[in-house]
């Protein structure tokens, strides 16, 4: 497609990833001193982001923005870093999605402060599907990664998006349950987008790229995994999502930023309750005795979506026989990986985790082990004795 000549005399190629407008939001983005609110707001008062490249430098100046800002949108340098970052988006495989796009998700519009950029690698239609957002810490007990993989395989299997920010723990099972069920997730990052952190979940991120979910961000390419831009992107977690569910979180932590910035947007808020005697249990349990929604099943998140959402996804359910479902309240019902410990454990002599742990490796990782102990408790089948023994209760 042949290039268009810009009133600063930079040629602009009507640009891929970019659309036209959007790389007019993208050179907006990469002006020193502009904001996404000062941005939006220059916008209203233009019509449109090309606009505002065709004004002169005293219209500029006369908006209140910074001089070296109006410098660089008249001389047209912020237009060459838009034009070089659409060169570096490219080679990474990412589109870029601006506020004015269509392909934008209208959910992150409605919040306070949404990013006028986009970098998407992947299927950019997960931004706007029905989804939820699953947060907690980066040290989970067994019990939480077992119950937010389990959660997340269950929600994901019908057709609900999982939204996460590919950290280490919660969110990192999160994502591996949705990809368990072969269904969607998006992995919102707090780096440049072809920057992958940590670096453990490179192979994650290609499985949900290459089962049709998305990576996305705000940062440039390139951009390191600094301190300050996660909690920056979590505000993206949450606005992309229906409601958030916390899965273990202690009471300082970036979970506890998202589930207050779900509030602040007016999303739901759910939290898988977890044992007083573990710091990671305060975030959840905390949220549940302000209101949060108490979650044991995916039902419980289901049962609670928001009316259009449910509506949205009635079509995707799956019509496949039941599935095994998370549950910290289990039915009289044993399930195969209950069934498979109670066999082995004796009600007249204890059986020591390990042991445990060695006789099913064929069968069953660890972590469903303790997940699995931990209803069989919950149940009153079985007890645990000190020193990490159990015994058949009945």
């Amino acid at each position: 497609m042949a290039n268009k000549v810009g009133i600063s005399g930079v040629a602009v190629a009507a640009p891929n990833p970019a659309s036209h407008q959007g790389l007019y939001w993208l050179a907006l983005a990469l002006t020193e001193g502009l904001g996404p609110t000062r941005i939006r707001k220059m916008i209203e008062q233009f019509g449109t982001a090309e606009r505002v490249f065709q004004a002169s430098l005293t219209e500029l100046e006369a908006t209140g923005m910074r001089a070296v800002s109006a410098q660089s949108l008249a001389t047209g340098k912020s237009l060459e870093l838009a034009q070089a970052e659409c060169a570096k988006a490219s080679d990474a495989g990412a589109r870029i999605v601006a506020l004015s796009d269509s392909e934008y998700p209208a959910r992150l519009k409605e919040i306070y402060d949404p990013p006028v950029i986009l970098f998407v690698k992947g299927n950019v239609e997960m931004l706007a599907q029905p989804s939820i957002a699953m947060v907690g810490t980066r040290h989970p007990t067994p019990y939480g990664s077992a119950m937010a993989e389990r959660l997340s395989t269950d929600l994901a299997a019908r057709g609900l998006v999982i939204i996460s920010g590919l950290a280490r723990g919660i969110d990192t099972a999160s994502h591996r349950g949705a990809v368990a069920a072969k269904g969607k997730t998006v992995g919102v990052l707090g780096t440049g987008i072809d920057i992958m952190y940590p670096k453990e979940n490179t192979r994650l991120t290609e499985q949900i790229v290459a089962l049709g979910g998305a990576l996305v961000t705000e940062f440039p390419v390139g951009t390191p995994p600094t301190p300050q831009n996660f909690p920056i992107r979590n505000r993206i977690i949450s606005g992309m999502s229906a409601g958030v569910l916390v899965v273990e979180a202690a009471e300082y932590s970036g979970t506890r930023i998202t589930s207050r910035l779900a509030l602040e947007q007016n999303r739901d808020v759910y939290a898988v309750p977890g044992n007083v005697t573990n710091k990671n249990a305060w975030g959840p349990n905390t949220l549940i005795k302000q209101g949060a929604k108490l979650v044991a099943t995916w039902e419980d998140v289901w049962e609670e979506l928001p009316t259009d959402v449910q509506v949205a996804l009635g079509s995707m359910q799956n019509e496949s026989p039941e599935q095994e479902t998370a549950s910290l309240f289990p039915d009289e019902v044993t399930s195969p990986h209950e069934k498979n410990i109670l066999k082995l454990l004796k009600a007249d002599e204890s059986t020591h985790i390990d042991e445990l742990v060695e006789l099913l490796e064929n069968e069953m990782s660890p972590s469903e082990i303790f997940a699995a102990l931990f209803e069989l408790e919950l149940n009153g089948k079985v007890k645990q004795l000190p020193g990490k023994n159990f015994v058949k209760s009945f």
